[in-house]
This record gives C-alpha cells, sequence and structure tokens, in this order.
C-alpha cells in the first residue's frame, strides 16, 4: 500500500514533465494522463518481476492528492507490495517537483495489481525469484 509520509517508498521508475498538451481546460494536467505514467510504472516494475509479459488487472486506492501543473517534473515511484501465483501488487506513488525545484510534493498513490500473461495473454505462473 502506498504511504502517507513525505518521502517516497521504493525505486523511481519514471520521470517526465508535464506539458501544456496534458493540460484541462483550467489548465491542471489531466488525472488520466498521471494514472498512464502510473500504469506504465507499474508494468516495468512487474515486467521485470516477472519476467515477461504482464497485464493490468486493477486499480486500487486511487487517490489525487494535489494538482499537477505544466512543468512540474512527476516522478512515479514503485513498491512490489504483495505477489500471488500470477499477480503482482504494485504501490504506486507520484511525486511532483514544481518548476524543477523545491522539495517533493506527493500528489498521487494508487496500489496496482498486474497479472504475468504469456504471448496469448493468458495468466501464467510467476518465475521463482533469483
Amino acid at each position: 500500500m502506498p504511504n502517507s509520509g513525505s518521502a517516497p517508498v521504493g525505486e523511481l521508475s519514471l520521470r517526465t514533465v508535464a506539458m501544456p498538451a496534458d493540460t484541462n481546460p483550467t489548465g491542471d494536467i489531466f488525472g488520466g494522463w498521471i494514472m498512464s505514467l502510473m500504469d506504465l510504472a507499474a508494468g516495468m516494475a512487474a515486467g521485470t518481476r516477472a519476467k515477461g509479459r504482464v497485464a493490468t488487472a486493477a486499480v486500487s486506492n486511487l487517490s489525487f492528492l494535489q494538482p499537477v501543473k505544466v512543468g512540474d517534473v512527476v516522478c512515479v515511484y514503485t513498491n512490489i507490495a504483495k505477489t500471488g501465483r500470477t499477480s503482482i501488487t504494485v504501490g504506486v506513488e507520484a511525486y511532483v517537483l514544481r518548476l524543477n525545484q523545491g522539495e517533493r510534493v506527493r500528489v498521487t498513490a494508487a496500489e496496482i495489481v498486474m497479472v504475468a500473461v504469456d504471448d496469448h495473454g493468458v495468466p501464467r505462473p510467476l518465475p521463482p525469484v533469483d
């Protein structure tokens, strides 16, 4: 489960800059854009653990805590919280650096469940941990 503190948990999995093309009519960044970054980061973390293809199965406990503005550096952190036979639950947090400076601000958090799948999209068992 993502934390409620001010320090990120897990690995920095993705970093990008929020651009004007990703804004809503009021000038804030679309929540869907942030969600897509979080899903991408969770997929990378889970794919490494699964040693292959994964698919998003569920998103839970998604919270938008602060708006993201154009020019913010968005940093997405992932932490594998739990594994099952075919599934990997990833805690995901997004932080921003406002105008690429100052303290990190936690803006979004969620749990994303990814499932290891074969080439046909059928769930497959996770390989053993090295």
